[in-house]
């Protein structure tokens, strides 16, 4: 396996870097947009980065994109990392809805809406998650009932991502029960605005803010708000999942094992570098080995990248075993730290960054796929398992008992 750039991928990574380097000042820092100011930052870089040809590499050139490979759109992400530190509030739109729009999307909506997601005029959210309903999307109860050109709408959703600073958002709703769950959904374009819309912040353990309840009532979605067939939203839903998977990529991001073996070095344990300590060598070592797994099964998928294929199971297995790494060394990285280790904030170590990725690492083992629901796609997908016996199968989704009296 070579890991070394083609000429024309080495190529187009020195553009890309000579772009970000005479323009990387204009890279905003924040998280999640949890102010208006971050927000106002993350337009600013995007439309900078449309207005130069950087922005949504792979999509069409009739939609404003390169028709870049997937291959030079891994080497962008890549080099924009170096100079990027806060969250792509536009990840959703771009890299979920806007796929989905381009395959089940009216010309009609395909011109209303990719331009402004491109450029970062306007912001998405994805309303798939409720209460009862989150890893099993297709047992959803938020409900649409046909009103003439309008559909009525109540439910709930949760673990909305930016739902308090999103302009629209991608709803996937109930409009048939008396069928099988996934044959009894559609798939909608809502405007976050639309009156009986109420959305409610989550407070986190972390201290943010990013997720959030969205509660509708009797709200009015216009049909032509309606993305594919009547009742064949989960083909949509499909899609979309599919995109999120390619989107969240091989790597989570965040601390890695360098920033770890640097903090051992840093912290003095009874007047001695902790690094000096064979018990956390071999901890280190063993997180570094592992990681290493990680890094090496990624480059299957972009070995197939290279060759114009379709990645396989990788996205998978790489998130199924670091999401979990990544919980064991932050916890690990705060008991170094010893009682600093409950600081946060300017005058803990790394400003509390450990801290911060200690508490968020369970939500990133819940995102874009649980370990569960990792666990039967490898299963089933990899090792050709039989699949989990379903005891709704083929039962009307009205028929499929709820556990009430």
């Amino acid at each position: 396996m070579d890991f070394n750039d083609a000429p024309e991928e080495a190529a187009f990574r020195a553009e890309a870097r000579a772009w970000l380097e005479a323009n990387a000042q204009a890279v905003p820092t924040g998280g999640l947009g949890e102010n208006a100011e971050a927000v106002a930052d993350e337009k600013r870089w995007q439309a900078l980065k449309a207005d130069a040809g950087w922005a949504c590499l792979t999509w069409p050139e009739e939609y404003g994109g390169r028709a870049a490979s997937p291959m030079q759109n891994v080497i962008w992400n890549e080099e924009e990392s170096k100079y990027k530190a806060s969250v792509n509030i536009f990840s959703i739109g771009q890299g979920m809805l806007g796929p989905t729009l381009m395959v089940h999307g009216t010309e009609e909506q395909k011109q209303r809406y990719l331009r402004p997601m491109l450029r970062g005029e306007e912001i998405w959210s994805q309303l798939f998650s409720e209460p009862g309903a989150g890893s099993d999307i297709a047992g959803l109860r938020t409900h649409c009932v046909r009103d003439g050109d309008d559909w009525i709408t109540n439910g709930q959703k949760i673990w909305t991502s930016g739902a308090h600073y999103s302009d629209w958002g991608i709803l996937v709703a109930r409009t048939d029960p008396n069928v099988v769950k996934h044959a009894g959904l559609s798939y909608f374009i809502v405007d976050m605005k639309a009156p009986g819309i109420e959305i409610r912040p989550i407070k986190q353990i972390d201290g943010g803010s990013g997720f959030n309840e969205v509660f509708f009532n009797d709200v009015r979605i216009p049909d032509s708000s309606r993305v594919g067939e009547i009742n064949d939203g989960w083909r949509c839903v499909i899609t979309t999942l599919m995109n999120e998977r390619s989107s969240l990529g091989m790597s989570l991001g965040g601390l890695g094992i360098d920033d770890l073996i640097e903090l051992a070095r840093e912290t003095r344990w009874d007047g001695s570098a902790a690094i000096d300590d064979a018990s956390v060598r071999r901890r280190l070592a063993d997180y570094y080995i592992r990681l290493k797994g990680v890094q090496y099964t990624s480059y299957r998928s972009l070995t197939a990248l290279s060759r114009g294929a379709t990645p396989g199971p990788e996205g998978s297995i790489g998130k199924l075993v670091s999401a979990p790494l990544r919980q064991e060394m932050a916890s690990f990285a705060v008991d170094l730290l010893g009682e600093a280790g409950v600081l946060r904030g300017d005058a803990s170590a790394a400003r509390g960054a450990w801290q911060s990725a200690y508490l968020g690492a369970p939500g990133i083992r819940l995102a874009g796929g649980t370990d569960e629901i990792l666990r039967n796609i490898v299963a089933e997908r990899v090792l050709g398992l039989p699949p989990e016996m379903r005891a709704d199968k083929g039962m009307a989704f009205k028929e499929i008992p709820t556990g009430s009296l």
